[in-house]
């Protein structure tokens, strides 16, 4: 055999020992690649799907515009990708919504007999606060309202929410349990409007939401109204099942029940559920 067919021989049986060898560690460095792009996979759709992004439609209490609005910002900073459009009214308002087929993803009440009427329609309720009345007069107080019987005074401006909404249901309540007849010169289709009548120096006193005098302390006075006295509002939430964002949905809802969402509501001044 010559000697330039050896060595010729020789690189060739070299060359394919290299590729052999080089072979499995290929193998290997692609099946580590593979495991580190599954492993990011899941963990990228897991993320995902624990905040689903969606734009979400809440029918709330007219007595929660103020808390939802800070609640609703703070939920979608924690849930990028997430919009939360509110529609305030009174609780009776938001039933007839429902019944009527209004697209929206949760319906969020100021009591739970309004709740009820709409059980058709929603998912499980959970009770997310609660809340108190107190009488809200005009800045200063100058009628110096002090208690209950003082709204029978028929030198006073009083007004109520309709008895067909819970702050007004809640009103009627307390009054008639201390046997006092108020004659209001308006009962206003919720309590938003109730506390605006007041504000404006249109009505010298009202029954409204501790909270409701609380978002609103620079322009009325809040008088108390002992526990005996009064009546607790509940504020029931819940997911409505023709919503097309159920999974969002429920997710807000749950949220509502949080140490975060919870310290939002109490610092507005309602109580914990």
């Amino acid at each position: 055999m010559s000697l330039p067919r050896t060595l010729a021989r020789r690189r060739t049986a070299a060359a394919a020992l290299t590729a052999a060898l080089l072979v499995p560690l290929a193998a290997c460095g692609s099946d580590e690649a593979d495991g580190k792009k599954d492993a990011a996979g899941p963990a990228a759709s897991g993320s995902a799907s624990a905040a689903p992004a969606a734009k979400l439609t809440v029918l709330a209490a007219a007595s929660l515009t103020n808390v939802f609005e800070t609640a609703g910002a703070a939920y979608e900073k924690t849930h990028p990708g997430t919009k939360i459009t509110f529609s305030f009214a009174g609780s009776q308002e938001l039933i007839a919504q429902v019944a009527q087929g209004s697209p929206a993803d949760v319906l969020v009440t100021a009591d739970t007999k309004s709740m009820d009427k709409a059980k058709a329609d929603t998912g499980t309720p959970t009770v997310i606060a609660k809340n108190r009345l107190v009488i809200a007069t005009t800045e200063g107080n100058p009628f110096k309202v002090d208690e209950l019987k003082d709204l029978a005074d028929t030198k006073l401006k009083v007004v109520l929410a309709a008895p067909e909404v819970p702050a007004g249901k809640y009103s009627k309540k307390v009054l008639d349990a201390q046997k006092i007849a108020v004659k209001p010169v308006s009962q206003e289709p919720n309590v938003r409007a109730v506390l605006s009548k007041v504000e404006l120096g249109e009505a010298d006193a009202g029954l409204v939401y501790k909270t409701d005098a609380e978002s609103a302390k620079d322009k009325v006075d809040a008088v108390e109204i002992p526990d005996a006295q009064n009546a607790v509002a509940e504020y029931p939430a819940a997911t409505l099942k023709d919503s097309k964002n159920a999974e969002a949905a429920t997710a807000f809802v749950t949220w509502l029940s949080s140490p975060e969402a919870q310290k939002i509501l109490q610092d507005a001044g309602f109580q914990k559920p």
